[in-house]
């Protein structure tokens, strides 16, 4: 049986978090809009869209921050990953040279034909290479 968590174990936020607080929350309450808005008409992978970007804004916001900006510290940028603040893995790949606007499909605009339109079915996006 896995331990339980009490919030009093858990550690405080490191230096600097208060600063970005504010802007953590405006994400937070957005997300929350997107997650109680009823689902728009057409296919049911449309309705996750707009809590999948919020989610990837969310992320570059944090990625900028340390990697950009270099306005955060390291200890609380682990601190962000570790609860759930932004994606890992995704950063992860931003961080590679070719992804740097990754989102979740890789289809290099050079290899659509014009007549197609391609849009992913994850977010939305019609194609999300750095070569474009």
């Amino acid at each position: 049986m896995p331990a339980i968590r009490h919030s009093s174990k858990r550690k405080p936020p490191p230096e600097g978090f208060s600063d970005i607080e504010d802007d953590l929350l405006i994400f937070a309450n957005k997300m929350k809009d997107a997650q109680n808005k009823p689902p728009p008409p057409g296919p049911k992978h449309q309705a996750q869209w707009e809590i999948f970007q919020i989610s990837h804004q969310r992320s570059r916001y944090v990625y900028d921050l340390y990697y950009e900006k270099e306005a955060i510290s390291k200890q609380l940028y682990d601190w962000l990953l570790k609860n759930g603040y932004a994606d890992a893995m995704l950063i992860a790949k931003w961080k590679k040279q070719g992804y740097e606007k990754l989102c979740c499909l890789r289809v290099p605009r050079v290899e659509i034909k014009e007549s197609r339109d391609v849009q992913c079915v994850n977010c939305g996006c019609r194609g999300c290479a750095s070569s474009d």
